[in-house]
């Protein structure tokens, strides 16, 4: 206990007041905010597809999905209609490659934030001593700034991405039972994408 109190006591924690301090906090909590939400979702829809034969039916037809949103790798079981059958479908897409590259640098920029706090305020004095901690410091958040930027655009994308293969109006249309008019197909549920509204 001794040395976080010693620690507590050498820190300089007026840094944080000031705009350096400062926006490397908020970079912090933005950074702790867009990897959380996208790195830990999970969603699902529900869809019903009611056969001429309602004993074929099936009016629960849930689809589960989550991060990294490899979504060529999820399937549902379907009726067919047809008798007892059942047809296996899968999901359009790999979306994969946006979401964890916009995971990745928003962990990297949390990491780099608090190293960085954690200089300001236990060695701003070494920071300050000549111009390469401030340069090193500037050329690092630029290139997390160009990062930040061009991850959030492909993940902006995939998000849309996304939102389009999962929308039970486009899954039904994978269906073949839902091609023929005699059986009636619709949508329950939709998936709840605020969280990864969220995160861009």
């Amino acid at each position: 206990m001794d040395i976080v109190n010693q620690l507590v006591a050498n820190g300089q924690f007026r840094v944080l007041k000031v705009p350096l301090g400062f926006i490397k906090v908020l970079q912090w909590v933005f950074a702790i905010f867009a990897f959380s939400t996208c790195g830990t979702y999970s969603g699902s829809f529900r869809m019903r597809v009611d056969c001429k034969n309602r004993s074929e039916s099936n009016p629960r037809i849930n689809v589960a999905f989550e991060y990294p949103f490899r979504l060529h790798q999820v399937y549902f079981d379907a009726p067919s209609c047809k008798g007892s059958q059942t047809e296996r479908l899968f999901l359009v897409g790999d979306y994969s490659s946006s979401a964890e590259f916009f995971v990745t640098i928003g962990v990297f920029a949390f990491l780099y934030s608090m190293a960085a706090l954690s200089v300001y305020i236990f060695a701003f004095e070494k920071y300050r001593e000549n111009n390469k901690g401030p340069l090193i410091d500037f050329g690092v958040t630029c290139v997390f700034t160009f990062m930040w930027l061009v991850s959030s655009a492909a993940w902006a994308k995939g998000l849309s991405d996304v939102k389009t293969a999962t929308d039970p109006e486009k899954v039904i249309e994978l269906i073949s039972a839902c091609k023929q008019e005699s059986n009636s197909c619709s949508e329950v549920h939709d998936p709840v994408m605020s969280g990864l509204n969220t995160s861009v």
